[in-house]
């Protein structure tokens, strides 16, 4: 029976706010993706912001983010801001920052003036495959889910009397809806509107955006863009390990046909390199051993033209002597020089 009473004061509120607009609802409902910075303005704010509170609200849970200009929430420290005009800047939203925000003003602890309200939506995509799972021919399916406050809105109220949508488009704005090839559906009870579709290769670096129009008006989207992971390889190939698994699946054939070429010309040049090196040493070789040889022709030259010399002074020393020995015959000394002749010989063989 409470449940039932809950149920229809929910009702009654929502349709008030619906019907009679009644604290300007429509103007202070602020849409945005996930990972965006927001602005939330207080429209009671006073002058010096030092009056300002700020709480939020969600699922019947109530939190002071700021109380009288200063910050006091410690989980959202770091992204919560004052601005000049007393508004709420949130940085890097995250879904689970959706809910009713409210602008408050105190004097002296007595609240002045009436609550200012600030409804946040706040749009997330997501992937059902991890990066590692995204390529070519397999099947994705993408989710784009609208987060709102449960307690004071339904998915039903915003599309029915709100006029929301929650579409998917390609990069030229055309709705994906009309093409075949992707299966569109969409939940009311969430707010989810899901894409399927399997990947083809021109698919690389697409985008596909999930939009919310509000009457018409488009107030937000949040994009998704295709990623195929790159090859791994980075070094060239050389011919032979080409050889041994020449049907790599991460390298295209044109690839393939583009680098053994430049690896068998590599090779050439490394080749003709090291037979032009052979060559050069060679060549030094030969030099070296004819320089050896020609030392050592000169030097047998020297030697035996030194022993000549020492015989023949040697020689001709004996056979002065001989000559001046007045005893001896003519025909003698003939005979004498032609056995130092024949002694020159022999010694020289």
């Amino acid at each position: 029976m409470a449940d039932k009473r809950h149920m229809c004061l929910r009702g009654l509120i929502i349709l008030c706010a619906l019907l009679s607009g009644i604290s300007g609802v429509d103007d202070n409902q602020v849409f945005c993706s996930s990972g965006e910075d927001v602005r939330l303005s207080c429209n009671n704010a006073l002058s010096g912001c030092t009056s300002t509170t700020w709480n939020y609200s969600n699922h019947s849970e109530t939190v002071e983010l700021i109380a009288e200009g200063i910050k006091t929430d410690t989980e959202r420290h770091e992204r919560l801001s004052l601005g000049s005009d007393c508004s709420l800047n949130i940085k890097k939203v995250t879904k689970e920052d959706c809910g009713l925000y409210t602008c408050r003003q105190y004097v002296n602890k007595q609240q002045q003036g009436t609550d200012a309200h600030v409804y946040l939506h706040v749009l997330h995509v997501s992937s059902s495959s991890s990066q590692s799972e995204i390529r070519s021919g397999s099947s994705v399916t993408l989710s784009c889910q609208l987060y709102y406050n449960y307690d004071l809105f339904t998915c039903d109220s915003l599309v029915g009397f709100e006029g929301l949508e929650v579409i998917w488009v390609n990069q030229a704005g055309v709705n994906l809806q009309t093409d075949s090839r992707f299966q569109i559906s969409f939940s009311s009870e969430q707010c989810l509107s899901s894409l399927t579709t399997t990947l083809l290769n021109e698919d690389h670096n697409r985008e596909w955006r999930c939009q919310v129009k509000h009457r018409n008006q488009l107030k937000t989207s949040a994009t998704y863009t295709v990623k195929y992971q790159t090859p791994t390889e980075t070094k060239t190939p050389s011919p032979v390990t080409i050889s041994k698994s020449p049907a790599a699946p991460t390298q295209p054939a044109s690839v393939d046909s583009t680098l053994i070429p430049v690896s068998s010309s590599t090779s050439e040049k490394k080749s003709s390199q090291t037979t032009a090196a052979a060559s050069t040493k060679q060549v030094s070789l030969s030099v070296i051993w004819i320089a050896v040889a020609a030392a050592l022709a000169v030097l047998i030259t020297a030697v035996i033209l030194w022993v000549i010399r020492r015989k023949r002074a040697g020689v001709y020393s004996e056979f002065t002597d001989i000559t001046t020995d007045k005893s001896l015959k003519i025909s003698d000394l003939k005979y004498l020089e032609i056995g130092i002749s024949f002694s020159f010989i022999t010694e020289i063989c």
